[in-house]
């Protein structure tokens, strides 16, 4: 409320010496204090930005994918797996990047390499086999 009060009376100085030093038509003093008003109150408002225009991918989508590595599309690095750089560079989910690019929902975020290795050790290891075992029963 005070910046209002204050705001008036700026406009009200700034009008009153521009009527001192210059003939102003008394139907005009409504549209001349309007128009000071206005600027003064646009005077400590932020600028509004422009809308910055979509941004180019930093490699053509279709060779960000290769065997051994993804590149990301924000940088241009590359990763065997793209969700922790995504996380932590750019506060981004891969949902929000594939929205971001139009990407599908199928497009991986680790290098198929990578994940065909993964599976494999996790093959070798026996994870994913059988599930649980029955609990014994007890005496």
């Amino acid at each position: 409320m005070e910046d209002q009060s204050d705001l008036i009376e700026m406009t009200a100085g700034i009008v009153s010496a521009y009527v001192g030093n210059n003939v102003v038509a008394t139907a005009d003093l409504p549209a001349l204090i309007k128009q000071v008003h206005q600027a003064l109150a646009t005077v400590g408002a932020p600028a509004a930005e422009p809308p910055a225009p979509p941004k180019e991918p930093a490699v053509p989508i279709k060779r960000s994918i290769t065997p051994d590595y993804l590149i990301c599309l924000e940088d241009g690095r590359k990763f065997k797996s793209l969700k922790r750089h995504l996380r932590t560079k750019y506060d981004m989910t891969p949902e929000d990047y594939r929205a971001k690019w139009g990407l599908p929902k199928d497009y991986p975020m680790v290098a198929p390499n990578y994940a065909e290795a993964r599976s494999n050790l996790a093959k070798q290891m026996g994870l994913g086999q059988g599930g649980r075992k029955p609990a014994r029963k007890g005496k």
